[in-house]
């Protein structure tokens, strides 16, 4: 029973931090809930190790940092897809369609 509770937890929280992430910049996003849920998984595995790394706390990982590493990674995949951070449109030119 505490590996799933862990897991649902999991869930719930990279939903949320992920989602926060992505509404931090202005636009739609066509992202599924897995790649939501993805992105505040990994955002928190990186501010957790970006805090330890920095201040040597274990702990110093926060809410904060996570959803602000979220929206750096939703604005790095913005930027891979073409878009800019107004512009959500795909540029014509850059496209083979």
């Amino acid at each position: 029973m505490g590996l799933l509770l862990y897991l649902i937890l999991l869930f719930c929280s990279g939903l949320i931090v992920g989602g926060l992430g992505r509404l931090a910049l202005p636009g739609p996003d066509p992202m599924s809930i897995w790649a939501t849920v993805g992105i505040g998984i990994l955002s928190s595995l990186i501010a957790g190790l970006l805090a330890y790394a920095l201040l040597g706390n274990p702990d110093a990982g926060g809410f904060v940092g996570s959803v602000l590493v979220a929206t750096l990674i939703v604005y790095l995949i913005r930027r891979s897809r073409g878009q800019t951070l107004w512009s959500t449109r795909r540029d014509p030119r850059q496209t083979r369609f």
